[in-house]
């Protein structure tokens, strides 16, 4: 017969447990089951009997690596995952940049109206991505934006930004325009984590603000920038909202500017799932090569330097 303190402790001890439950249940109804669902359909296809015509007709079979093959050897996908590569050489770089920039003013003792600044610089993130596209796609048209109307009346060139070279320019305008306000806030947050004790130690030996930030501050918030850094890749591995929402505005932008937008298109237009269940899951696959490299890199160099 158990005990009454043998049930507290049971019951002590798969409480975590009944915490965990609901949140499990979620994780593998709406996450894990549908990316095993996605990764078995990869490996099968539609094989068509005749005409196509009839019950029967069109059955389901076992494909092996054949979607993967054809996925890989895809110019519309490689060319994407090029476009996505030029996409993410401007945008990671000038987010964090500009992220760390802002983090450092506002951690300065002589910024003012920091609570303001802070709201206006994380306002753009809670912008929904399609309107902030919607709203930028419109700046970037000439017969409607103030902007054009400003360089007319100036009589200075008016860029054509939705065509060419400056496509990129225009949409990676848009995604550093609403996630340099996360990123500040993880790096600012982590600043302000600093000891007093550090500040005071480096007034006392007579560093300027320059070389405070450059010689504590960064390295300090180090751990930070890798974590901004592992979410702005994973981002543009995954950009749709941007390109797709730009895309009634132009002609550069085409279905499979981006590889999930060729997802969608082989999904939801073409109705072959399978081949684009294979091009998620390599898309899945090179966002978790990448990110596990980096922060495997990330970690070895932290290891050597507590090692010095």
């Amino acid at each position: 017969m158990t005990s009454p303190a043998g049930r507290r402790s049971y019951g002590v001890k798969g409480a975590p447990y009944a915490f965990l439950l609901p949140a499990t249940i979620l994780f593998a109804l709406f996450f894990a089951l549908p990316i095993g669902y996605a990764v078995w359909l990869s490996f099968r296809k539609v094989h068509v009997s005749g005409l196509g015509l009839g019950a029967g007709a069109r059955t389901e079979v076992w494909a092996g690596l054949e979607n993967y093959k054809d996925a890989l050897t895809d110019n519309e996908f490689y060319d994407g995952a090029l476009r996505v590569l030029g996409y993410g050489c401007i945008v990671v770089p000038v987010m964090l940049g500009l992220a760390l920039l802002f983090a450092l003013m506002l951690d300065s003792e002589r910024v003012r109206l920091a609570p303001f600044t802070r709201l206006a610089i994380f306002l753009p993130y809670a912008i929904p991505g399609v309107v902030a596209a919607l709203l930028w796609g419109f700046l970037y048209l000439p017969d409607v934006s103030p902007f054009y109307y400003v360089l007319a009346k100036l009589h200075l060139p008016q860029p054509n930004l939705l065509d060419g070279g400056p496509l990129y320019l225009a949409l990676s305008n848009i995604a550093v325009w609403g996630g340099t306000g996360f990123n500040m806030i993880v790096i600012y947050t982590s600043l302000r984590s600093i000891p007093a004790e550090v500040h005071e130690a480096a007034k006392l030996d007579g560093a300027t603000p320059l070389q405070t930030a450059l010689r504590i501050k960064i390295p300090m918030v180090a751990p930070s920038l890798v974590l901004t850094f592992f979410f702005s890749i994973i981002a543009t591995l995954q950009v749709f909202n941007e390109p797709m929402t730009i895309k009634p505005f132009t002609n550069s932008v085409n279905l499979s500017w981006s590889p999930l937008m060729k997802v969608y298109q082989d999904a939801f237009r073409r109705g072959d799932i399978y081949s684009a269940a294979a091009e998620a899951t390599l898309i899945a696959i090179a966002t978790l090569v990448l990110s596990f490299g980096f922060l495997r890199a990330a970690n070895r160099r932290n290891k050597q330097e507590a090692a010095q």
